[in-house]
């Protein structure tokens, strides 16, 4: 079997592989929930159906965070945590692309987690 052959069949046998993997893993789903409801009593398992708000989360604010703060924030590092606090202050935390602070993919990854207060207003500006 030449090398060409050889790799379409071997992509296919993965492709085949991965399918079934997933035909059975979304298959076992359902059954794994219906046993989790059924052993909680009625009330319990209907309340457990609902899903439970989400907790606020404490954003960081890139004008005032510590640079160990910073360093928190997923794709931060030590460069990236010196940049933010050199680049001080922001309008807004879309300035951290804008300036080349940092790049468009780590903004990406934090910009749910930051926010930019100005001072003297307790509002940020996205």
């Amino acid at each position: 079997m030449n090398s060409a052959k050889l790799h379409h069949v071997q992509r296919n046998a993965i492709g085949s592989a991965l399918m079934a993997l997933a035909v059975t893993a979304s298959a076992s789903l359902p059954a794994a929930a219906a046993t989790a409801a059924a052993s909680q009593p009625a009330g319990q398992a209907q309340a457990a159906s609902k899903k439970a708000p989400a907790a606020p989360v404490d954003r960081i604010d890139i004008n005032s965070a510590s640079r160990a703060l910073l360093k928190t924030l997923p794709g931060i590092g030590d460069a990236e945590a010196d940049r933010i606090v050199a680049g001080r202050p922001y309008l807004s935390k879309a300035e951290l692309v804008t300036r080349n602070v940092i790049a468009t993919g780590p903004y990406l990854s934090i910009k749910g987690l930051i926010i930019a207060v100005q001072k003297g207003s307790p509002k940020s500006k996205p």
